[in-house]
């Protein structure tokens, strides 16, 4: 039946080919006839004329200016597709953070995920966080939080222009965090956690082959900043391998301690694991 429909399909576009072919000359005719009859009522027409020529001309511009700007765009394109950017989102709007949260939770439910965050609040502790349920369903979670007694904190809440972020604020959203990921883990024992000391830089979220960053610029909150995600391809010129580069070498600095969630505990290692030495911390009180 199939071969038959086929066999129909090829003959009726090789009559209606045929068809069209024949009539080309008796259509240009009728064309020709027509246009020439319309001139002969037009051609002393001289303002109907030069609005004629008026229209043709500013087509002309704008379909110039079309072809160039596609051009540009097409450039821009292959240029953001070498360097493996998938998507650049402003958070700004409901839906966007809706469609920003349910392309997270795609991308790392039952996945690896790897984090650099500052407070980490909004991200894993509030419900309505991208990383909310990802880190409840991942696979291994390697995490990265600013240490809430660290002048890096003081002075990134500092930094921001807001009445409500001062720098007691910040330090209970860090702690609040702590105790969210701590409780994940007594359940689930597939987190790990640092703490770093300096003034956060980029917000790095990486699930398995897509990686988001944002920048944490001086006295802007970074929700107000645009998230970048790239994704993982064989091209040498993408950013993946750079950001995935530049988390492992934060996870792996022997500068930044491993928050123990038995002992509650900071524990710095060399760069081949072993561990160097312990520091008390407590995050009832002020460690200073």
């Amino acid at each position: 039946m199939k071969g038959s429909l086929r066999i129909l399909y090829h003959i009726v576009v090789i009559v209606l080919s045929a068809a069209i072919a024949l009539s080309l000359p008796y259509a240009a005719s009728f064309i020709a006839r027509k246009f020439l009859a319309f001139w002969s009522l037009i051609e002393d027409e001289t303002t109907f004329l030069v609005s004629i020529e008026i229209a043709c001309a500013m087509l002309l511009i704008f379909s110039l200016n079309y072809i160039g700007r596609s051009w540009k765009d097409r450039k821009l394109a292959n240029a953001a597709k070498s360097a493996g950017l998938a998507f650049a989102l402003s958070r700004k709007g409901r839906f966007t953070q809706k469609r920003i949260k349910r392309l997270k939770e795609k991308q790392g439910i039952a996945r690896d995920i790897m984090v650099i965050g500052s407070t980490g609040f909004r991200t894993f502790v509030d419900s309505k966080g991208d990383m909310h349920e990802v880190i409840k369903d991942c696979r291994k979670a390697k995490i990265m939080l600013l240490n809430p007694y660290s002048e890096g904190a003081s002075i990134r809440a500092s930094s921001i222009p807001e009445p409500d972020i001062t720098t007691d604020h910040f330090h209970e959203q860090i702690k609040k965090s702590i105790d969210f990921i701590k409780g994940l883990n007594e359940v689930r024992r597939n987190v790990k956690m640092k703490l770093y000391n300096d003034v956060p830089f980029l917000k790095l979220t990486i699930l398995g082959d897509y990686i988001w960053v944002q920048h944490y610029h001086a006295g802007m909150d970074v929700k107000a900043m645009p998230e970048y995600v790239f994704k993982h391809n064989q091209n040498s010129s993408g950013f993946y391998a750079p950001f995935y580069q530049y988390f492992l070498s934060r996870w792996n600095d022997p500068e930044i301690p491993e928050y123990d969630f038995d002992t509650e505990a900071l524990i710095y290692r060399d760069k081949a694991g072993n561990e160097i030495r312990r520091e008390e911390f407590n995050l009832t009180c002020d460690n200073n």
